[in-house]
């Protein structure tokens, strides 16, 4: 079995977990394929097997990979969406960072992580990809996000005007900072800290959210995913920002923009005792409040 690791970087305090990990592969001799930049940087404090096969683009990840682990918070996890595409591999993401959404697994999990792949004994989540269309290419050849997709304006320039339409039909003018298009998967990202509502990850939804709107009555809306939401965006400069999770392009008010529900999915793994009700208990601490432990 070959399992591909992938990390934007490490701190020292990661270095032990790290070695945990690759030392849990070896012992169920799995061979970990590891992120060329990601071994370069921690080869000189890492014990590696004497050979370790690496990948730096998508190509690199053929069909002998069986699963991707991502080592890091939630940034690290959309990051591998550019690397796995319509490959099918599915991502498990252990929380190297802080609030970890995404990559919910905790580092004290790493033994159960490496028992759960060689037994098979994990559940997967189909999680939405939203595919952006443009008059001008953006974005290369991987123009999709797995949480969401973002019209703003360019630093401090003033608001922007986004007319919204769905399957072509007028919605709404956004007199606003920006807008996002969230996925359920990014219902709990930055929609959710624009006063975006929360959406189950199986939800066949996107999320419209409105960046600090400059009218009182627009608030988010839910629209089913098989919508086409298309923008033509107005401003007092030519330019504005364009965002694919966490990747960005300045691009004109000339450009014609559409986004819709991908052809393919993510699927991410999860250890069976977690499910996203858990996670919201224990992310968000719902249900964390003194006053469910008294009596009545």
């Amino acid at each position: 079995m070959h399992v591909a690791l992938y990390s934007r970087g490490f701190v020292k305090e990661d270095l032990e977990d790290i070695q945990l990990l690759l030392d849990e592969l070896g012992g169920q001799e799995i061979t970990p394929v590891v992120y060329e930049p990601f071994f370069k940087e921690i080869r000189q404090h890492i014990r590696f097997p004497a050979e370790t096969d690496t990948f730096s683009k998508a190509e690199d990840l053929d069909g002998r990979i069986e699963f991707l682990v991502s080592l890091g918070g939630d940034g690290t996890l959309l990051d591998t969406v550019s690397y796995i595409r319509e490959k099918n591999i599915p991502v498990m993401g252990v929380n190297f960072g802080r609030l970890g959404f995404l990559a919910s697994i905790g580092r004290d999990e790493i033994h159960e992580v490496v028992n759960s792949l060689v037994s098979r004994n994990y559940v997967v989540d189909k999680r939405t990809l939203l595919h952006l269309d443009a008059s001008s290419p953006l974005f290369g050849d991987v123009p999709y996000a797995l949480n969401e997709f973002t019209i703003h304006k360019k630093d401090t320039s003033a608001m922007v005007k986004i007319h919204t339409y769905l399957n072509g039909e007028f919605l709404n003018t956004y007199w606003a900072d920006g807008l996002i298009v969230a996925t359920p998967t990014g219902s709990t990202g930055y929609s959710l800290s624009c006063g975006g509502p929360i959406v189950f990850p199986e939800a066949a939804n996107f999320v419209i959210t409105p960046v600090a709107p400059h009218n009182l009555n627009v608030r988010p809306i839910v629209v089913p995913d098989d919508n086409v939401i298309s923008f033509e965006v107005e401003g007092r400069s030519d330019q504005f920002i364009c965002t694919l999770d966490s990747r960005m392009e300045v691009i004109d008010n000339r450009i014609q923009l559409a986004v819709k529900k991908e052809d393919f999915n993510i699927n991410l793994l999860r250890l069976n005792e977690s499910n996203f009700l858990h996670t919201l208990r224990n992310k968000l601490l719902w249900g964390i409040d003194t006053r469910n432990n008294r009596r009545k």
